[in-house]
């Protein structure tokens, strides 16, 4: 072959191997820009289960970038310096696509980081825990995702269907909870025939009936108990409750709303279980609660007035008000942006920290772009020291300052039900960066 056949063949590939190495040192500098950003922001901790990457085993594919179902909206795995990298651990949701499609077997999923621990029940893989007869399933047990809450939810009431557990007078299991894993729990237990009874302590759809309104809710589709196939890929909050209502209804579903539960006490194999208006006998219990538990309060004077509120639910309710939001993480950042952002409030957006460490990129930006334009007064360094019925003290940097007020929407995060656990018997075990 003389040279100039050779430069025939040799320079479109060239060409071509070129334009790849530009495309990969674009995406790498896209990446790296992504991670920097995470770590100037402080949003280094995944909520929930996440990937963990072998850099001596992963080879850079790509594959697991590519099967993130967040992809099309966040960056949460990049290549850098042609490996793989969690560039955006808070926007994890834990899917667990990555660990599927890595053809090298360099991803783990794991809980927690060795920096931050995060609260397990020790659960047997049928989803029951240390306590026989008592299963969890969904958020608590760490699975954050809809599509994972309603897998677990039917996995475990197939569990305790099996092990086939009876008491004179009792439920066969009475379900706690009606967010997605207690639905799936629910419409399990209807089509295997047992004996149940759900309750919830709030609404239909757990912490995505505490969403704001609107808000879009990523689920993936997956085969549900009775219903069938569902195929939701991006839907409305709205959208994906109405569905369930009608899921509920159309199968006759047995919940009972507004039930808090108090305790929990083992007498001869069965369990009651004590809420706020009566007591239930059960075989078994399945725990579908959340992680956040209990809102956090503030602990100051007028904490009980009734303009105080813990989630945002209708940002239209708001409107023509004076609304303070109390809180420094992504739903209070996103109930004060949603309310300023009517156009006709007035909204202050109180935080005892100095910068909003804690919430996601997208959530800083858009309530700085809303402070910007005036709609939001952001009030970083201040605390409240009393709500009152036209006002609200505050303190800020060491001066007492009186802010006129209609609303208050306290969005502290919430309190971890690992004392009720306990209170039950349930071993709770803190997971730094593993299985």
């Amino acid at each position: 072959m003389d040279s100039l056949s050779l430069a025939l063949y040799a320079l479109p590939l060239l060409a071509i191997l070129a334009a790849y190495m530009r495309r990969r040192r674009r995406i790498d500098r896209h990446h790296r820009h992504a991670h920097e950003e995470s770590i100037a922001a402080g949003m280094t901790e995944p909520a929930s289960l996440h990937p963990a990457i072998d850099a001596s085993l992963c080879l850079g594919c790509g594959a697991c970038v590519k099967a993130c179902p967040e992809a099309p909206l966040h960056d949460v795995l990049g290549l850098v310096n042609g490996k793989a990298v969690l560039v955006g651990p808070s926007d994890c949701i834990g899917h667990g696509a990555c660990k599927t499609v890595c053809p090298f077997n360099a991803i783990t999923l794991v809980f927690g980081t060795e920096r931050r621990g995060l609260d397990i029940p020790v659960l047997k893989p049928t989803f029951e825990s240390n306590v026989p007869g008592v299963y969890v399933a969904g958020e608590l047990g760490g699975m954050g995702l809809i599509k994972n809450a309603l897998t677990q939810g039917q996995q475990a009431l197939e569990a305790i269907s099996r092990a086939g557990i009876k008491r004179p007078g009792a439920l066969d299991v009475l379900i706690v909870g009606a967010g997605p894993a207690g639905l799936a729990a629910s419409l399990a237990a209807k089509k295997l025939g047992l004996n149940y009874q759900t309750i919830e302590q709030d609404s239909l759809g757990g912490a995505v009936f505490q969403y704001p309104r609107g808000k879009l809710v990523m689920t993936a589709p997956v085969e549900l108990p009775l219903v069938g196939k569902v195929h939701f890929r991006n839907t409305s909050k709205e959208e994906l409750l109405k569905f369930w209502t009608q899921a509920c209804k159309g199968n006759g579903l047995k919940i009972r709303y507004q039930e808090r539960v108090e305790s929990v006490e083992n007498k001869g194999g069965t369990f009651y279980v004590r809420t706020g208006t009566q007591e239930y006998a059960a075989a078994t219990v399945l725990l579908a609660i959340g992680r956040r538990g209990t809102p956090r309060k503030l602990g100051v004077p007028g904490e009980d007035l009734p303009k105080v509120v813990y989630r945002l639910i209708d940002p239209e309710q708001y409107r023509g008000r004076q609304v303070i939001v109390v809180g420094g993480g992504d739903s209070a950042l996103e109930a004060a942006a949603s309310v300023a952002e009517l156009g006709d409030t007035s909204v202050v957006l109180s935080y005892r920290g100095h910068a909003f460490q804690r919430a996601k990129q997208r959530n800083r930006q858009r309530v700085a772009a809303a402070s910007a334009s005036g709609m939001l007064e952001v009030m970083l360094n201040s605390q409240v020291r009393e709500i009152r019925q036209q006002e609200v003290l505050l303190q800020q940097s060491g001066k007492e300052l009186r802010v006129r007020n209609d609303a208050v929407i306290v969005s502290a995060g919430g309190i971890l039900p690992n004392d009720f656990l306990r209170s039950i018997g349930i071993e709770v075990e803190t997971k730094y960066g593993t299985a």
